[in-house]
């Protein structure tokens, strides 16, 4: 095992699956600079045809991967969460439906490199948590992997994968380090992991919520309250199970989603177990997300907007009242 970062763990992932297969190649804006250092060092050792700078044009690049994949190539698209809105009508009319309008006869083995990058004074244009809107849309796999271990084996798995995939990177987490093995491995979608074990309260946290949440966890152990930490890796596939098994020992559920709390993931994972765990709850649900508000310039003023250690001990406490 090797102790790595988040961003060391995703560049080791798509150097050893380039070497793997010669179909996969990446593609972006800034990808031989290597921003956030996922990307670094590819170009020198892959070379101009494998490596490509993009223009500034979201619609053009990403649209070019859907045609590239429909000819046997497996192309890794890199890009800021919120510039994916200038190519919706790539994402939600081309990608996400081509396989079901031709019958399954098109297959868009497309990995889509998603950074997310909120809560470092970026203003607006720069910080959106875009996967709940994703997740309305069928034809997506959709995930979202917290620790290195995890970035690095379902990056893996995404690049053997046949379907078009949302991979949301939460910049926050990328200096984080980890264990990684040294070999060859995969983490499955659609499978939760516990981050810690508790009896009294489930925390269901997403992406960079995830440290956050254990560091809560811990502290309020000193006050006697227990509280189980559940990251789902993928939102699609939903390991639903884990977390109704999880909420079932506890009696109580708090989701931390770093998205805005209208048709939030976290309001998506409350109301499945509203509707299939509902006799498992002791305490309503509690949703901890950012405000409904843009991601404001100000230094004092964003650190209100996203969720919190203070806010998510809160609603802990509060499923407790």
């Amino acid at each position: 095992m090797a102790t790595i970062t988040y961003a060391d763990a995703l560049n080791q992932a798509l150097k050893e699956e380039m070497h793997r297969d010669s179909s996969i190649f990446v593609m972006g804006e800034s990808i031989r600079r290597g921003v956030y250092g996922v990307t670094g060092g590819l170009w020198q050792e892959f070379g101009d045809n494998r490596v490509l700078d993009t223009p500034l044009s979201e619609t053009g690049f990403m649209g070019a991967a859907v045609g590239a994949a429909l000819l046997g190539m497996r192309p890794v698209v890199g890009s800021l969460s919120s510039f994916m809105y200038v190519a919706m009508d790539q994402f939600v009319n081309q990608v996400a439906k081509m396989k079901y309008m031709f019958g399954g006869q098109a297959k868009l083995p497309i990995v889509y490199r998603v950074g997310m990058t909120y809560g470092n004074n970026i203003a607006a244009h720069h910080s959106d948590r875009p996967h709940p809107m994703y997740m309305n849309v069928p034809g997506f796999k959709i995930v979202m992997p917290t620790t290195p271990y995890d970035a690095k084996g379902m990056m893996k798995t995404a690049l053997r994968d046949s379907d078009p995939i949302l991979f949301f990177e939460d910049n926050t987490l990328m200096g984080n380090r980890g264990e990684v093995p040294e070999g060859d491995y995969t983490v499955p979608f659609g499978v939760a992991e516990v981050k810690r074990q508790g009896t009294d309260v489930t925390i269901v946290a997403l992406g960079g919520m995830v440290p956050h949440s254990l560091r809560v966890a811990e502290q309020l152990s000193q006050e006697g309250i227990s509280v189980e930490v559940v990251d789902p890796r993928s939102l699609v596939p939903l390991d639903k199970q884990a977390i109704l098994d999880s909420v079932a020992k506890t009696g109580r559920l708090v989701v931390v989603d770093p998205a805005h709390k209208t048709c939030s993931a976290a309001s998506e994972i409350c109301a499945m177990v509203a509707q299939e765990g509902f006799w498992s709850l002791q305490a309503p649900v509690q949703r901890v997300t950012s405000l409904m508000v843009h991601f404001p310039f100000s230094p004092a003023l964003e650190k209100h907007v996203f969720p919190n250690e203070e806010k998510i001990a809160a609603a802990v406490k509060r499923t407790l009242e």
